[in-house]
């Protein structure tokens, strides 16, 4: 015979050989290759899961150091501003006999005034500067008296103490300011 008709079955032959399959390892086989796909279902949703989390954590520290640029200083500005305002109230005691006798030590007070602004401004620090007259803004503003003032309405402004600050937007200090109490006429 040649090698050609041993290659040949016929086809009760075959089908001997099909009663031969062991259906169990078959099954066996299935089992493991559904097992493998679960495993992998699982890998891949840990995965997913795990690279959500990684991009959740950069967005936050990254939220994290830009807020850190924009108030990392707000402890240091809030120390700073009782020197504005001391500075503000020995530049406007003085009178003008004052301002002759001690004009350069006043003009460095002012130049050192103008400098301590530029550094606010460089570092987002902005006053709240309310006008008498204004309408009273909780947000911005605190109510240090109220009082009677006729010619007003109730919540005007009526005198402004100290000036507020904001660093961006948050508030550093409110205005402090007395509101007026005369009722609506």
């Amino acid at each position: 015979m040649s090698e050609k008709d041993e290659e040949l079955q016929s086809l009760d032959e075959l089908a001997a050989e099909g009663d031969e399959i062991d259906f169990d390892a078959a099954e066996a086989s299935f089992d493991e290759i559904e097992a493998l796909r679960v495993e992998r279902d699982e890998f891949r949703d840990k995965f997913m899961r795990a690279l959500a989390d990684t991009e959740n954590l950069r967005k936050r520290a990254d939220r994290d150091r830009r807020e850190a640029e924009d108030y990392g200083g707000s402890k240091l500005a809030r120390d700073m501003l009782p020197v504005y305002d001391n500075m503000r109230r020995a530049l406007q005691s003085a009178d003008e006999a004052e301002q002759d006798v001690n004009k350069a030590l006043l003009e460095g007070v002012e130049l050192t005034m103008r400098e301590l602004i530029s550094v606010f401004k460089k570092h987002g620090i902005d006053p709240i500067t309310p006008e008498v007259g204004e309408k009273f803004d909780p947000k911005l503003h605190q109510a240090m008296f109220e009082a009677p003032l006729p010619g007003t309405k109730a919540g005007d402004i009526i005198q402004v103490a100290a000036e507020g600050f904001m660093l961006h937007d948050r508030l550093l200090r409110p205005a402090q300011v007395g509101v007026s109490s005369t009722p609506a006429s």
